[in-house]
């Protein structure tokens, strides 16, 4: 299996060039190498790629190019399912309206009937597989779709203090 390991960028500037950690040994480096070392890729410093087959140089985005993706990256919109409110009520409703029994039910969907009753008392809260065969067989609707829109946070100086303007350092 190959996985592909993300460096932790530290946005310690050196002129112009982000330093980023070696993910074998920890060492800040400015030149790091993609290696494969036992079946993963890492990214690891000039040292560590000794020990497996080092495939390209990484690329070092200048600290414009750094922001511009961490911006892009904090303004993407997320989506998740939830389940509905009062999804045990929906449920029940909705197996009553078709005449089936909590047993003949679940023998229909291949789920247990302790599963079946605990879910319509809201006992248990159903996995989003069950829920979605739920809506299947009962032709019903318990998952909602959620947006979550993350902004990147444009913070100026003037709207106020922050902690690190009340500490003093002693030297």
């Amino acid at each position: 299996m190959r996985t592909r390991s993300h460096s932790t960028a530290f946005c310690l500037q050196k002129g112009w060039v982000i330093k980023i950690n070696c993910d074998l040994c920890g060492k800040i480096d400015e030149r790091l190498n993609r290696a494969l070392i036992e079946g993963v890729e890492l990214n690891v410093c000039s040292a560590c790629s000794k020990f497996g087959k080092v495939l390209a140089p990484v690329k070092r985005y200048t600290p414009k190019e750094y922001h511009k993706m961490v911006q892009k990256m904090e303004e993407k919109e997320e989506k998740v399912d939830l389940l509905a409110e009062g999804y045990a009520d929906i449920i029940k409703k909705g197996r009553e309206s078709m005449g089936l029994t909590q047993k003949d039910f679940a023998n229909k969907i291949n789920e247990k009937e302790s599963t079946i009753h605990k879910i319509e008392i809201g006992a248990l809260e159903p996995s989003l597989h069950l829920a979605k065969k739920l809506e299947k067989a009962l032709g019903v609707k318990i998952i909602e779709e959620y947006e979550e829109r993350h902004e990147a946070l444009n913070r100026k100086k003037e709207e106020g203090f922050t902690l690190g303007d009340f500490i003093r350092i002693k030297k």
